[in-house]
């Protein structure tokens, strides 16, 4: 012990080699015997130093927190003994009640991740504890201390893993409900009581949270419970020894007792008081707490409010809550009721004063304008902001009670708006008509669509908007610019007053107060998307993106960057001159963002937003300038820093913005220069590591780097891609945990090899066919078993000789081949192909088949043949009508935008449809069925191939919904198909005729179509280049 204290004590010196060399040796001892033991005796001793107590405390929470669960085999030299961890659970609760709050408060965190793991098997005797205790005086806040730790772990579980926590209650609640009604009745209680209540009120709602306890259904004990909650609710706070300073009034523990009483009843009301509930039992309940309570809560919440009305206090967050209330008992016709009558008081008195801009507003503004802007822009802050819960219960008042409300409360604003004009300068109410503003701002949706105001919108803007831009007061200026901002998409009669609104934006970007110039961005967003006519904001983007560059260094504000992509979007290749400036100002913005993310440590932190909302400006101007190649040169020094830091694991809250940045970058620059090679590794490893979910987005450089850096992937030996490439698809394709659906991108790549590399990988064919086949033999997902015949397909189409001697080596050929033919010809019951639903898996099939066509006899014999050129010219005709299919949806989309798609199923509702791919043979008898029939059909489905045909029998499949490109694009399969048959004709004429004299006579005919629409394709490829060819000339 007295080691361990002296270095302890060291890790608080002042000298840093000192401090450093103290904390080096305590991670070296950390995981010696009976060291944690050692740490709590240094903590509960009472004449030690208590920053060495502190920091054995600090130590102890924190190694506890990585060490105290079972850690993985391989961490084994971590584990914390049986005989450690006995002592630390029979000691810790020994000493709790002794410690000062300081280190109370870092045990408690210990206990937390103790019991999280070890309740109730391991803490058999804890409940006895806390229950002896809880009727101990002396003992009772340890006790109640310990309870609130062990409820928090059952808080969030779901109704079967709830077991304990109902054990718990029914144990713990007797007790709790004595101490409580002790409590209540102690007159002139301290401040410690508050302390006590609160923890009771924890311990209460962490036990309902999700589920009521079958002990509260009892109507006697929760009634219990409910007289308490309501003396509680309703007794105001005692005066004596509030705080002045408004921080530490608002944490005040009697304040803190009022704010989760609310909370309590708030969730009963929300959560359990659903009239319309499956449950019986609960509906039961529901209709009991509106019977008895609902109403008098609602009494109760009025009354409180009213202290504000006369100028007393009220937290912010106590308001927040009470008016949540409120809000819910809108829409209830009995609780409306309750509160009509003193509706016009709560509206007008009450709810509005609070919309209205007041001191503490003035006092941010004034002293810190990056909070108050923060704070304006902060989910998380509406949780607790008054303003925002009123401005929610106006809008739902106005909503389901807009009869009684909606023509009073405007006319309340308009009055307020008509005493403001004629008020002289000095007696204007400016905070007055910034709570107007606000609610004008709010009902901007229902004004839009309610006479007599609809009408009215634009001459109320330039009567009481407008004249807000040039307003002495800040706030005012800020205001004027939001509501004008909600306003912008209206149908205005004088197009002088749009232009008036967004030249008053784009001066408020300007403004001295930040506020403002934060609000005027805000607003221009809207102004951008509502312009009709580009030209008039052309001539102002050069000092737009000045202010906005300004702003980005001043601010870290997501909105901010919606606005920029916005501009990004409307006004696409002209931002070029503007990308590398545009680009340069958001990385730079992006790392401040992620340094001031990395000092908060949160993962739902303002910075942590905005950082995401740089990079997907970055990516929107990339998109935007796609075709200027160059631009991308001149940018790729700035993205290349935040790529490299950003696909490691220190990205990965943004890894998905860093891949899309990184696919353009491959995709759109001109040659992918070595820099831009150098992420090959980083990516790679962050697969291997932890980034499987990501492996589709990472799929898309990867397929750039091999098919635009084809020549260096293939001779590149330092280091060695190809190597990379098959240790990553190997391993993930081998690995037998490894869901069918998470390796889908595998072998994807396998294919963009294939057909970027042919002739250049002839080593690499048979290992990935070999690994292919073998996940082949294992896989359930139609989805994967299609794309693992795909790459079959691709090794025939790189070379037919070579892939088939592989599979014949591997002693699969037949196996393969016959379930690639029972794939083709599987259909599901509506009569859709169940397999290779896409165009290009499709057609990969029938390059694939085609390639074989002109192997001799000894590889494929004429048995093999006939069945090679039937199945062929099958999947011909399908993948026709499918293209012609797609092109028809395509025109019609482009006639009406807004066509309706609901008769044409998704990706997902097929992969629904066909269940979870039945074993090969399961829909036996769906397939012969269909076979049985083809041959009918063959003659209609060689007239398809007559032009200007109309066809019926749509396969109803899917075009391709992925936008890689791939080098089969240009290859068009019919005259692929043909040119095939051409060299079989005057290669193996005899071969050639044997063939062609065996097939029956409908596929004479539909060979006969094939040939004619092959020559129809390349007259249309031919015209096709030539016009494109005519107009690169005219360019």
């Amino acid at each position: 012990m007295d080691e361990v204290g002296v270095i302890l004590q060291a890790t608080l010196s002042p000298n840093p080699d000192e401090r450093k060399a103290a904390e080096l040796r305590l991670d070296q001892i950390q995981y010696a015997p009976h060291h944690l033991p050692t740490l709590l005796q240094i903590i509960v001793h009472a004449n030690s130093d208590i920053a060495v107590r502190q920091v054995a405390a600090i130590h102890f929470k924190n190694f506890i927190a990585k060490n105290w669960s079972p850690p993985s085999p391989s961490d084994s030299q971590h584990t914390i003994s049986i005989a450690d961890k006995d002592l630390v659970r029979n000691h810790i609760l020994l000493f709790l009640p002794q410690l000062p709050s300081l280190l109370r408060v870092q045990l408690g965190e210990c206990l937390k991740t103790i019991l999280h793991s070890d309740y109730p098997e391991q803490c058999p005797n804890l409940l006895d504890w806390i229950k002896h205790n809880l009727q101990d005086q002396q003992q009772v806040y340890s006790a109640l201390f310990v309870l609130r730790i062990l409820s928090i772990k059952y808080e969030f579980k779901s109704d079967e893993e709830r077991t304990p926590a109902y054990h718990i209650v029914e144990e713990t609640f007797p007790h709790l409900l004595n101490i409580f009604n002790t409590l209540v009745q102690i007159a002139n209680p301290s401040i410690e009581v508050a302390d006590l209540i609160k923890l009771i009120c924890k311990i209460f709602w962490s036990s309902i949270y999700l589920e009521l306890p079958k002990l509260l259904f009892d109507q006697n004990v929760f009634n219990a419970w409910m007289v308490l909650f309501l003396n509680v609710l309703e007794r105001p706070v005692p005066s004596e020894g509030q705080p002045v300073d408004p921080d530490l009034r608002k944490s005040w523990g009697w304040w803190k007792v009022k704010k989760w009483t609310i909370h309590i009843l708030n969730r009963l009301y929300t959560r359990f008081g659903d009239l319309k509930p499956r449950n019986p039992e609960n509906k039961a309940f529901a209709q009991m707490f509106h019977k008895h309570y609902a109403g008098k809560i609602l009494d109760c919440h009025l009354n409180l409010l009213n202290v504000i009305r006369v100028g007393g206090y009220l937290p912010d967050r106590v308001i927040n809550l009470v008016l949540q209330y409120l809000t819910n008992s809108i829409s209830k016709k009995s609780m409306y009721t309750v509160m009509q009558p003193r509706l016009d008081v709560l509206l007008f008195e009450i709810v509005f004063p609070l919309m209205c801009f007041n001191d503490n507003d003035q006092k941010l503004w004034d002293e810190d304008p990056h909070e108050y802007v923060r704070k304006g822009y902060d989910i998380i802050e509406d949780l607790y902001s008054p303003k925002t819960a009123s401005v929610d219960f106006v809008s739902e008042l106005l909503r389901k009670r807009r009869e009684d409300n909606f023509h009073k409360f405007v006319q309340f604003i308009v009055e307020i708006l008509k005493r403001y004009d004629e008020a002289p300068a000095e007696y204007k109410s400016y905070r007055q008509k910034d709570g107007a503003l606000l609610a004008i701002g709010t009902l901007c949706d229902k004004l839009k669509q309610t006479e007599p105001y609809k009408s009215e919108l634009e001459r109320m803007l330039v009567q009481h908007v407008f004249p807000e831009f040039s307003s002495p007061v800040g706030h005012l200026r800020a205001k004027a610019a939001w509501v004008a901002g909600q306003y912008a998409h209206i149908s205005f009669s004088d197009q002088n007053n749009f232009r008036k609104a967004l030249q008053c934006v784009v001066c408020g970007m300007r403004d001295p107060e930040l506020p403002v110039r934060i609000d005027s961005v805000f607003a221009l967003r809207s102004f951008i998307e509502a312009c009709k006519d580009l030209d008039e904001i052309r001539p102002l983007l050069p000092p737009l993106l000045d202010e906005f560059f300004k702003l980005m260094n001043e601010v870290e504000n997501e909105d901010l960057v919606f606005t920029l992509e916005t501009i990004v979007d409307k006004f696409g290749e002209e931002m070029a001159p503007y990308a590398l400036g545009l680009c340069q100002n958001l990385a730079a913005a992006f790392w401040r963002c992620m340094n001031s993310a990395d000092a908060d440590d949160e993962d739902d932190d303002p910075s942590s937003l905005a950082a995401v909302g740089c990079l997907r400006a970055i990516s929107t101007i990339l998109e935007s300038v796609s075709s200027l190649p160059q631009i991308f040169v001149q940018i790729e020094p700035t993205l290349l820093p935040i790529m490299r830091s950003m696909l490691t694991t220190d990205g990965q809250e943004v890894f998905e913005e860093i891949l899309e940045i990184a696919s353009y970058m491959t995709f759109f620059s001109p040659t992918i220069s070595l820099d831009l090679w150098s992420l090959w590794p980083i990516i790679m490893e962050a697969l291997a590591d932890w980034a499987i979910d990501f492996f589709p987005n990472i799929m898309v450089p990867l397929d750039n780097y091999i098919s635009r850096g084809t020549v260096h992937f293939v001779t590149c030996k330092e280091p060695d891609y190809q190597q990379s490439l098959w240790n990553m698809i190997s391993s993930l394709m081998a690995d037998k945990n490894m869901e069918d659906g998470d390796i889908e991108p595998a072998p994807k790549l396998i294919e963009v090899v294939f057909l970027n590399c042919r002739g250049l990988v002839d080593h690499w064919v048979e290992p990935y066919l070999r690994i292919t086949v073998e996940r082949l033999h294992r896989t359930g997902k139609s989805n994967l078993k299609c794309l693992l015949m795909q790459v079959i397909a691709d090794g025939l189409y790189y070379n037919a000789a070579l892939t088939l001697s592989i599979l014949q080596k591997l002693g699969v050929a037949s196996e393969i081949f016959n379930l690639w033919f029972h794939m083709l010809q599987e259909v599901k019951k509506s009569g859709a192909r169940a397999n290779f639903k896409r165009e290009h898996g499709k057609k990969v099939c029938c390059l694939g088949l085609t390639s074989l066509l002109v192997l001799p006899a000894d590889q494929l014999p004429g048995e093999a043949l006939g069945r090679v050129f039937r199945a062929t010219l099958d999947l011909l005709v399908a993948y026709k009508d499918q293209v012609a299919e797609a092109a028809k949806e395509e025109e019609e989309e482009e006639e009406e935008d807004d066509d309706d798609m609901d008769g044409f199923q998704t990706d997902e509702e097929v992969e629904d449809d066909s269940g979870s791919d039945r074993e090969m043979g399961a829909d036996a008898e769906d397939g012969d069925e269909a076979a049985s029939s083809n041959l009918r059909k063959l003659a209609d489905q060689a007239k398809s191939f007559r032009p200007n045909d109309d066809d019926d029998d749509s396969d109803d499949d899917f075009s391709d919904d992925e936008d890689l490109q791939s080098p089969i694009d240009e290859v068009d399969p019919f005259i692929f198909f043909v040119d095939t048959m051409k060299v079989m004709q005057s290669s193996d004429p005899i071969k050639f005729q044997n063939l062609t004299q065996t097939l029956e006579f409908s596929y004479q005919a539909l060979a006969s179509g094939v040939a004619q629409h092959a020559e129809m394709r390349r007259g249309e490829i031919e015209k096709e280049k030539s016009e494109k060819s005519s107009a690169i000339t005219d360019s």
